[in-house]
């Protein structure tokens, strides 16, 4: 775990964000513990100050203006929203159509070449990430980086893009094949925006 972690999670365990038991992960994989950001962004004062202080972590990895922040649905539009506003930028996020693909929807469009940033809540494989920094190309932006509240990977995550986290920790996580929690027998749970 990272030294700047610490004060991070203090602020998910006072708000009831830091959950331990049997979790199935967006990516399919089991792990012990869970962040659920939603808790924390519940709070307008402290979704500002983490928009923020990760907008000001993106801005140490580009020296380019970024026009656009684009975030996956649902669990990065608060933060997203938060870090455009500290960049004095337009926000715009991805939605998976019914098949599973990320896609712009709601009239949201992309110019070709505009300079583009992605912000994500929590990362643990990179893929939500990854599928917006893709759709952000495909539609002609340039992916400048990437940014997260929690890195659940250790830093290890590939997203296609430069990217930074407030705070980066290495979680356990298991395929489900392999979870000693299911061995076990304890029930898993799915929280978060996506479903089973």
């Amino acid at each position: 775990m990272d030294p700047q972690a610490e004060p991070l999670l203090e602020l998910f365990r006072t708000t009831g964000a830091y959950l331990r038991g049997h979790f199935r992960l967006t990516s399919g994989l089991h792990s012990p513990e869970y962040l659920q950001c939603a808790l924390v962004l519940q709070y307008p004062d402290h979704a500002e100050k983490l928009g923020r202080l990760l907008a000001e972590s993106i801005r140490g990895l580009t020296s380019e203006p970024v026009a656009l922040v684009a975030s996956p649905a649902l669990g990065g539009v608060i933060i997203g929203h938060e870090v455009a506003r500290a960049l004095g930028t337009r926000f715009v996020f991805t939605e998976r159509d019914t098949s599973g693909k990320m896609t712009l929807r709601r009239g949201f469009t992309v110019t070709p070449g505009e300079p583009a940033v992605v912000i994500e809540d929590v990362v643990t494989t990179g893929g939500s990430t990854r599928d917006v920094v893709e759709v952000l190309r495909a539609a002609g932006a340039r992916a400048l980086a990437a940014g997260s509240i929690i890195d659940r990977s250790g830093g290890q995550a590939e997203v296609g893009a430069p990217r930074t986290a407030l705070a980066t920790l290495r979680v356990s996580s298991y395929e489900p094949a392999n979870c000693p929690l299911c061995a076990q027998g304890i029930p898993v749970v799915k929280p978060g925006s996506r479903p089973a």
